[in-house]
């Protein structure tokens, strides 16, 4: 596709505007009796600050555009968009934590913890998750009596919950130093990496209309690729440039991690990263539906090199 660099940046300050007009705003926030309350303003400060640091937007434009090829047209999707980034900046702010991967830099800058303290980091995730879903429900005025809506809620809650994402990083965690079958890394990476992947996608096709067996369709293919995005994280934590990254590289060995580079080298790593995305694009191929940018985006981020 000729110039993707620029549509993903143009696109990227698209879904940005769009999640800025969900984000609290500090300054004007009032309480129920109408007086300013800014007692609170660290906590709005925090969240907003991890929530505008910069990154790629990756999970809500998958949305989007999985929207946009089943033949989205409505609002519904914006409320979504912006819930599932807060959601996935809650992850990476907890991830952060001294308790968890203790990292100092993220996306190129100082991580939640290290701006606000530890404290303050952990409120500001809890608080980001929940407006997660305080944002996500406002789809429902978007969309009155559409039944859709509820079936995207309900995908949005299971996927990134105790079965989905914080259950994958709840076995990450406690399996840190320890020497891991490849069946228990597909199981950590399929739901700490690929539960909200498959999320926003499913997301963007239920809210289109998709049918149940083109919504399971989707699914098998999101999880093919958040499998391979994160078995090329584990490449490029250790073949990557930490100024390219945004954060620090070699991560994984400091924390006594076993990833899919540890177990099986570089090159079969490369190896699977290629055959789980070559499954990816056959899944959406053989979907009566196109979206070349889509079909890029997912290529790209997949083997990207930073």
């Amino acid at each position: 596709m000729k110039n993707f660099d620029e549509q993903m940046k143009k696109r990227a300050a698209e879904i940005t505007s769009v999640i800025r007009g969900y984000l609290p705003e500090a300054e004007t926030l009032s309480a129920r009796d109408g007086a300013v309350d800014e007692f609170q303003n660290t906590l709005l400060d925090a969240m907003n600050y991890s929530m505008l640091v910069g990154g790629k937007k990756l999970r809500p434009l998958l949305m989007q555009q999985t929207y946009v090829m089943f033949g989205g047209t409505s609002n519904a999707i914006r409320p979504f968009m912006a819930a599932i980034e807060m959601i996935h900046t809650h992850s990476l702010i907890h991830d952060d934590l001294p308790a968890l991967d203790d990292d100092e830099y993220r996306r190129g800058k100082k991580t939640t913890h290290v701006v606000y303290g530890e404290a303050m980091a952990i409120l500001a995730g809890d608080a980001l998750l929940n407006l997660a879903y305080e944002t996500a429900v406002k789809a429902f005025a978007e969309a009155p009596g559409d039944p859709n809506v509820a079936r995207a809620l309900e995908i949005l809650t299971r996927k990134t919950g105790a079965y989905g994402m914080l259950g994958g990083q709840s076995v990450d965690v406690e399996y840190a130093g320890r020497p891991l079958t490849d069946e228990q890394l597909s199981f950590i990476y399929g739901l700490k990496t690929g539960a909200l992947i498959e999320s926003s996608m499913m997301i963007g096709a239920v809210l289109a209309g998709a049918s149940d067996k083109e919504v399971e369709q989707i699914e098998r293919a999101a999880h093919c690729v958040g499998m391979a995005f994160q078995i090329q994280d584990d490449i490029l934590d250790v073949t990557g440039r930490e100024e390219e990254l945004g954060k620090p590289v070699n991560s994984d060995e400091k924390n006594q991690k076993t990833t899919w580079v540890t177990v099986h080298g570089l090159d079969e790593a490369r190896e699977t990263v290629e055959q789980y995305s070559k499954e990816a694009v056959r899944l959406l191929g053989d979907l009566p539906y196109e979206n070349e940018f889509l079909d890029e985006l997912i290529l790209n981020l997949i083997h990207r090199t930073m």
